[in-house]
Order: structure tokens, then C-alpha cells, then sequence
């Protein structure tokens, strides 16, 4: 009897075929003495559509809402059908005696099998396939250390209840919307309060008025002093009082009032997860979220460099511990090796900060695997985020960056003037990272680091000049793909409740999985744009805003669902007391739809009239390109952007394309040349409608 082993990727199973020397290849599998492979292309079985439930839902009615199915059923994805028949007819082979889950090691993986497991109505056992690399070694591990199929059952219904929860409250809210304001409207428990904190961010930056304040600057001839008052405070916001300070300054000499020396030490900064690598990169190298998430999958599947990638944990647990030195010999070579050289020369005693096993759940940090190190065959941007990875790994495990900071107060005329300097110690960790400062916001509050000469308290100091500088307060930044995950990630501060505030540290808006797609979707459905790294709201996304309920655009409602999934995921929380109040949820968002007194005005009207009602209709980005799309949903006519009666498309790069068109059906008899003509008129109408 063999064991069918499902995978969730082609790619995958082609690994995992390899290493379980399964080669005959069949369409769909693979199989061998023991096992046959196969695999999923993601999801093959999806929640089943309205329509499914009742043909009335073919038609969006805001009488029809809420949609309330007593169980949610389930269906193949028509896309992916041949794929699902392959397992299916699989599952129902006399000669396999169990399955094995190998989709992604998580919730989203866990999901994908079982959906597939319950419509090919697989009763046989079943174990689960738990690994954090696709290294050969660790898949043989893995296989040699399979888990009981069922002690995944908490994490499949946390999985359901997040696919349940998102088809009741978005469907049920996006038809809403749709309906009532006659305009394609989308909502969603984790995209919604996302797009909710750009659009009250860009409000307030237009709120925002600057005012002017001044800060000064003493110079010393061999240093500088910044001036400050007894609150510690630079900025003065009163042009005469700077004057004031400025004129007891000039000319006059100073006295050291307090020298102070503090020896510091700077922690190495803690691994990397999924988000924390995905602001790094967005900061960095400008990747997006989504593109972080692609070229680190390649890093993981194709390259076998890191581990599992999707993983919320910043600590690895100790049963590491024992393989971080062949990690470290396998990317002993240049630029590295002399990074990890010291490292190598003792014993490895990392700390909790590095190795905690209470902080780690399905997964652990992002790290390099034992895979020996090729760099010839990474693309640019596989070697700079393969880069970012390593020196954070390497960095962890080196010692603390130490320094003696030393702090001078000068006082002239009773005006206190700091000054601030620094000597290192021992770069430690910062000797192989090129870490950043994070910039804050009230960068003239701090003082800048210089080299100081010896000095000790009462000697004299003569003002050789003293400058006034006018600056001005500065609105919040924009958003980037960077501030932006780190406010899903940590969405306390926009939550009015104390407690529930701090109930709220650990979850947030969505999981280190979905938050890219989170962004490209709100940029999908053009309700915020890129302009640079900058993130900022269109006129349909700040509408929306406005059109929504309360409970729907603040983090709230969504990190309590994530908390409580996360709860269901360790057999901490119900089921079914969570879907219970999605449901009643999904009735009162929609019922606040319906009340809605507002209106929605589309800010992406075309030029072009809907060719079966005459009204103007609307630019929306479609699956294969921009779409035409009448704005009356009852009349419901579509067409691709750009194009002509005869269907033929209109942009410059196309007419080189229609003339050629032309030139070969007038060299095709009569029959061509009548097309021919056809196409030459079609253009010219065209054209002259361009030139009116």
C-alpha cells in the first residue's frame, strides 16, 4: 500500500518527488515504490457563489440582503477543475492507504487540502507533512517525523471561520454598497479600516497648518551647542524671544556647567518576520509588500536559501539551535565569510533573544538554511533581499554595539546650550548591518552627534558665533508600504478603548500572509495610489470611506475577529460562537448601508457613451486591462478600453497592427478587399472623431 502525498504547488511536488524518488510522471502526479505526488495549484475547492444557494442571487437586489446560507457549501473552482478531478480520482485508488498533507506549512495551506479532502470525500487516514525549509534534509526529516493529520484541526476551523467571515461580511457589504449607490463598491473586514487609516491620514495632513519656529545654535570653535529650555524643548515659536536669547549669546563667553559620560549598549536587532522584512526591503530597495512576499517565495522554493516565509515570529526555538553552525558554514563564502568567521571560532551561546520557544506558533524567523550558498544564480533582487536576510541572522548572533556617549551642557548668560557626542567601543552587530536609524518625526528635537574635545566641568568657553534657524512644523507623513504594515501590523494606537487596546498587542489588521495583498487590492479597485513610495487616497476611496458603517472602518472589529481566529487556531476560542456573531455583524453593516442618506459621486467617467443607453461610462481596471463599464448596473453593457465599432483596438501601438490587418485582406481577392475597405473606414471615422 503507498501513501498520496498532496502538495499545494507543482513545484513542490516536483521537490518532493525527487527527494521520495517518485519518478514516473503522469499527468497531474508523480508516483514511486511508496508514494505518489500530487498537488494542488493553491486553492482547488473555493466557497460557493450566491447563485449557488438561490438563482434570485444572480441579480443584486438590496432587498435580498443580508445573505444568510444556514451552512456555507463549498465548489471546484471551474479554472482548476482538471486538477481536482486528478486528485479526486487519485483519493478513490484501492492501493493507498493514507494521505499526506504537504500544502504550506499554515492556515491558508491547511485550508487548501482539507476543502479538497471534503469534496473528494476522503475518509481513509491522514498525517501532516510540517516542515520550515525545502531543503532535501528537511524534507526527509519531515517524512521521517510526520504529525497526526487530526492535531491540525484547530487551525482548519480558525482557517474556515476566516474564509466564512470574509464571504459574509464582504459580499454582504459590497453588494450593499453596490446596490444603494449604483456603483462598484467594495468593503472588506481587513481592507476597509487599511484603506480607512490613509484616508484619515491624508485628512489630516490637509488640516495641517505650518507655523514657524525658530531653534539656535552656538559655536564653540572646537564644538557646537544646540539651545534648549528646562523642558528640554529647541523650538521657539516667538521670533523676538529667539532675538532675545540670541543677543545674551553673541559675543559673549560661556561656562561647562555638567559633562556627562554614559557607557551604552545597543542590542542586536531581533530576526526577521514576514513584515519586518517586507518594510525593510519597501525602505531599502522600494519593493512593494507583494513583491517582497514573490521574490522570497523564489528564495524559499526554487533556492532552498531560507526558511518557511509566511511567519509572524521573530525567535526560532532551541531544537535550532544545534544546526545554526552548519547554517553559518553554508554562507561562509564571500562577501560573508568574514562576517561569520568569528562566529565559528567558538561555541554559539545565543540568547532570548534570539531562541524563545513561547514566541514562536506555527513558525519560526526567517533565517538562512543549511542549502550551501550559490550566488551566481540569484537575480539582482533575489540577492538584495537574500542579503537583507543573512546580515540580520549573522547580526543576531554577534555582540551588542557599545559606546561611551557623552553629553556637554554650556551656559551663557543662563541660556543652556547641549552638545552630544559619541565614541565607539565595539561596533559589534552594527559591523555587518548597514541598519538604518529610523527617522522620527521631530528630527530637530534631537541632538546631532559630533566629535568633542576633552573638556571638564567650569572650563570656559568662548561663543565664537551664534546662528537663528527658521523652520516649520512639519503635517504626518504619507504612508508607505513601509509605516503602512507596521500600522496593520500594531493597529493599538488607533483604538479609543484602554483595555481593549491592550488586548489588542500581538494581533492586527489581517496576518503577516495577507497584508500584501491587502495593498495591491485597495490599489487594484483604485482606491488609494502609489505616487513615489508614498501611499495616498483617491476620491472613490475617501467616498467610501464616508459610505461605510463605523464599526467597519476602524481596526476594532477586525483585530478582535484576528485575535479570536488566532484563539480558534490554538483551541482556545468557539467556532461557533464566532461565526454567530459574524452573522450578526453581517446584518447590522448591512442594515447601516440601507439607512445610508449619503451619495456617491464616480470620479472616473469616460469620455465614451455606453453604446446601448447613451450614459457616460466608467474607466475600471479589469482582470486582462482596463474596462469600459456602463455606470447604470441595470443596463450592465462592458468593453475593453480603446476600442473601435468593428472591435479592433485603437491604440499607437495598434495601428501598425490594423494596417498590416488591411494590407493582407486587400491582397485577398474581392472578399478581402470589401474587409479591407471595411477596416479603412472604421479607422478614418475613428480618427477624425480623435481630431473633433
Amino acid at each position: 500500500m503507498k501513501s498520496l502525498i498532496l502538495a499545494e504547488k507543482p513545484s513542490v511536488a516536483r521537490e518532493i518527488a525527487r527527494v521520495l524518488k517518485c519518478s514516473i510522471k503522469n499527468k497531474g502526479f508523480m508516483e514511486g515504490p511508496q508514494f505518489v505526488v500530487t498537488w494542488a495549484l493553491g486553492h482547488l475547492v473555493t466557497l460557493a457563489e450566491p447563485d449557488d444557494y438561490d438563482q434570485k442571487y444572480k441579480e443584486w437586489r438590496l432587498e435580498d440582503l443580508p445573505m444568510l446560507p444556514t451552512s456555507m457549501k463549498l465548489k471546484v473552482i471551474r479554472q482548476t477543475s482538471h486538477q481536482f478531478q486528478v486528485v479526486r480520482n487519485l483519493m478513490k485508488r484501492g492501493d493507498l492507504k493514507e494521505l499526506v498533507i504537504a500544502t504550506d506549512a499554515g492556515r491558508e495551506g491547511e485550508l487548501v487540502a482539507r476543502w479538497i479532502m471534503v469534496l473528494a470525500n476522503w475518509k481513509k487516514p491522514f498525517k501532516r507533512l510540517w516542515i520550515s525549509s525545502q531543503t532535501d534534509d528537511a524534507i526527509r526529516e519531515g517524512f521521517a517525523n510526520l504529525k497526526a493529520g487530526n492535531a491540525y484541526n484547530n487551525l482548519y476551523d480558525a482557517a474556515v471561520c476566516r474564509a466564512e467571515a470574509d464571504w459574509l461580511i464582504g459580499l454582504n457589504v459590497t453588494r450593499a454598497l453596490t446596490c444603494k449607490f449604483n456603483a462598484q463598491l467594495t468593503a472588506g473586514r481587513v481592507q476597509t479600516p487599511t484603506l480607512a487609516m490613509i484616508v484619515d491620514r491624508e485628512a489630516e495632513i490637509k488640516r495641517f497648518v505650518p507655523v514657524d519656529f525658530w531653534t539656535i545654535r552656538a559655536d564653540f570653535g572646537d564644538y557646537f551647542g544646540d539651545w534648549r529650555n528646562q523642558d528640554g524643548n529647541s523650538r521657539i515659536f516667538d521670533f523676538s524671544k529667539a532675538e532675545e536669547i540670541a543677543a545674551k549669546v553673541k559675543g559673549h563667553s560661556g561656562v561647562v556647567k555638567d559633562v556627562r559620560t554614559e557607557r551604552k549598549s545597543e542590542p542586536p536587532p531581533l530576526a526577521y518576520d514576514l513584515t519586518e522584512l517586507q518594510r525593510d526591503a519597501n525602505k531599502r530597495y522600494g519593493f512593494s509588500a507583494q513583491k517582497t512576499l514573490s521574490v522570497l517565495q523564489g528564495l524559499y522554493e526554487r533556492h532552498k536559501l531560507v526558511t518557511y516565509p509566511r511567519t509572524d515570529s521573530r525567535y526560532i526555538t532551541s531544537d535550532i539551535v544545534p544546526t545554526l553552525p552548519a547554517r553559518l558554514k553554508s554562507i561562509s563564502v564571500a562577501p560573508y565569510a568574514e562576517m561569520v568567521k568569528p562566529l565559528l571560532q567558538k561555541p554559539l551561546t545565543p540568547t532570548k533573544r534570539f531562541v524563545d520557544n513561547s514566541k514562536v506558533s506555527d513558525h519560526h524567523a526567517i533565517i538562512p538554511t543549511e542549502q550551501p550558498l550559490q550566488l551566481t544564480p540569484l537575480k539582482a533582487e533575489e540577492r538584495n533581499l537574500y542579503d537583507l536576510i543573512v546580515r540580520r541572522f549573522i547580526a543576531v548572533l554577534y555582540p551588542p554595539f557599545r559606546y561611551d556617549q557623552t553629553t556637554l551642557v554650556t551656559v551663557i548668560n543662563g541660556e543652556n546650550f547641549y552638545s552630544r557626542g559619541k565614541v565607539v567601543k565595539d561596533k559589534g552587530w552594527r559591523a555587518v548591518t548597514s541598519r538604518q536609524a529610523v527617522k522620527e518625526e521631530s528630527v530637530d528635537d534631537i541632538l546631532p552627534d559630533q566629535t568633542l574635545t576633552l573638556s571638564k566641568k567650569g572650563d570656559h568657553k568662548q561663543v565664537e558665533s551664534c546662528k537663528i534657524n527658521k523652520s516649520k512644523t512639519r503635517p504626518p507623513a504619507r504612508y508607505s508600504e513601509a509605516t503602512l504594515l507596521t500600522a496593520m501590523e500594531s493597529p493599538g494606537k488607533f483604538i479609543e478603548d484602554e483595555e481593549l487596546r491592550e488586548t489588542m498587542k500581538g494581533s492586527g489588521l489581517g496576518t503577516p500572509a495577507t497584508r500584501a495583498d491587502i495593498i495591491e487590492k485597495l490599489l487594484y479597485n483604485n482606491y488609494i495610489e502609489r505616487q513615489g513610495k508614498e501611499l495616498t487616497p483617491t476620491s472613490k476611496g475617501a467616498q467610501l470611506i464616508e459610505l461605510v458603517a463605523p464599526a467597519l472602518k476602524t481596526p476594532e472589529l477586525t483585530a478582535r475577529w484576528e485575535q479570536r481566529l488566532s484563539n480558534i487556531a490554538r483551541g482556545k476560542g468557539s467556532k461557533t460562537e464566532f461565526m454567530a456573531d459574524i452573522r450578526q455583524n453581517a446584518v447590522e453593516l448591512v442594515k447601516s448601508v440601507i439607512s445610508d442618506t449619503a451619495i456617491y459621486k464616480a470620479d472616473n467617467i469616460s469620455k465614451t457613451k455606453c453604446p446601448v443607453c447613451g450614459k457616460f461610462m466608467l474607466l475600471v481596471n479589469g482582470k486582462r486591462g482596463k474596462m469600459l463599464i456602463c455606470q447604470d448596473r441595470t443596463c450592465g453593457h462592458r468593453q475593453p478600453e480603446k476600442q473601435n465599432d468593428f472591435g479592433f483596438k485603437s491604440s499607437k501601438k495598434a495601428s501598425r497592427i490594423n494596417q498590416k490587418m488591411i494590407s493582407q485582406y486587400s491582397d485577398q481577392g474581392s472578399i478581402g478587399q470589401s474587409l479591407g475597405d471595411l477596416l479603412k473606414a472604421a479607422l478614418a471615422k475613428e480618427n477624425k472623431a480623435k481630431e473633433e
